[in-house]
């Protein structure tokens, strides 16, 4: 049980590194004007691409609404998963009956899961500001 919460602690802390390691590359073309990029993904799905939006059949999408979903989809799993290993962290305290080792043990989980909450939003809170920036 303790290599499993160990692991799930890491997982969350490594899900908020991946986050925010994940959306520079992200940020970086949209920072240095990549409209071309957008176009030639837009034309290469099979869209009609129309200065700063791709329509597709039936939808007209952009590639910053395309990220900002994809974003929100990942706060979602990794707040999920810190909420999770939270109240994991507060059971194993609550049972820890008096353990020194056992109540240090479930204070790390719960510190981790919320240090890997605060990336998270960090991360998220980072991508959508540069997003919304550059629409």
């Amino acid at each position: 049980m303790k290599k499993f919460l160990l692991f799930c602690r890491n997982s969350v802390l490594a899900l908020g590194i991946v986050f925010v390691m994940a959306a520079l590359p992200i940020m970086v073309p949209q920072i240095a004007g990549a409209q071309a990029n957008e176009k030639a993904l837009c034309e290469g799905s099979g869209g009609t691409w129309s200065g700063s939006t791709c329509s597709t059949s039936g939808s007209n999408r952009t590639v910053t609404g395309t990220l900002q979903q994809v974003v929100n989809i990942i706060i979602f799993v990794v707040g999920a998963v810190s909420v999770l290993m939270i109240a994991i962290g507060g059971l194993r305290y609550a049972i820890s009956g008096g353990d020194q080792s056992s109540v240090t043990a479930a204070k790390n989980t719960i510190i981790y899961a919320i240090i890997g909450l605060v990336v998270a939003f960090a991360a998220y809170a980072i991508v959508n500001f540069v997003l919304t920036n550059l629409a």
